[in-house]
């Protein structure tokens, strides 16, 4: 493992030891917030496998009741009957904060409240069959969009997983292993520099006593 580049120096080594504490915590909120990730992303998937079953069935649903329609209506009544809506609908697009995560939330507002307003025919003209597919698209309306949107938190919530998972392999078998190489190959470096000291000093006092004996040898009567 590569060591930083750094001094080995007491206030380097004071420096690196923050630093290894600020990542070692860093890195238990990071797994803590992926491991809470991958429990609401599981959740999503189940929501969404739900949901799209649901939305699949009912549209299939529709669809029969259309071509049923088209089975006892003229080509041209069919298009007459539905050439002009006569309701509107207009998409509300907000936001919230999943986890760090900022999720779609949509929401869908009527141009009036009148639920009959989603026929634009008249009812004596046209069959059952299409009144029912109309009034099936129609509540399936909100159900799409609840499946669009948690399709969407499941997508950006993958992306958030990817991203915090990158970082914790990062901190964990490349930064971290890294400070403490370096706070390991400074410490080693410090106390050799010590042991190197202290022998020095008991050297120069070594060759102080002597000295000093040699001293008072030569001349006795020196105190």
């Amino acid at each position: 493992m590569a060591v930083l580049n750094v001094n080995p120096t007491r206030m380097e080594l004071t420096r690196l030891k923050k630093q290894l504490t600020t990542a070692v915590r860093g890195h238990k909120l990071l797994k803590d917030k992926r491991d809470e990730l991958m429990r609401r992303y599981l959740d999503l998937i189940r929501e969404n496998r739900v949901l799209r079953e649901e939305v699949e069935a009912e549209i299939k649903e529709a669809n029969g009741h259309f071509v049923k329609a088209t089975g006892v209506m003229s080509k041209e009544s069919l298009d007459t009957a539905l050439l002009v809506p006569k309701q509107e609908a207009y998409l509300s697009v907000g936001s919230k904060n999943v986890m760090s995560v900022d999720i779609p939330v949509y929401s869908i507002d009527w141009r009036t409240g009148d639920t009959s307003d989603v026929y634009s025919y008249g009812f004596a003209s046209t069959s059952f069959e299409l009144d029912e597919a109309v009034d099936r698209v129609n509540a399936l309306l909100p159900k799409m969009l609840k499946l669009a949107e948690v399709e969407k938190a499941t997508s950006l919530m993958a992306g958030e997983i990817e991203k915090t998972r990158r970082r914790v392999n990062a901190l964990e078998h490349v930064m971290i292993p890294r400070y403490r190489e370096t706070i390991r190959m400074i410490t080693m470096k410090l106390e050799e520099n010590d042991r190197s000291s202290r022998a020095r000093l008991m050297k120069v006092k070594d060759m102080m006593i002597k000295q000093n004996i040699e001293n008072h040898q030569a001349n006795p009567d020196t105190i």
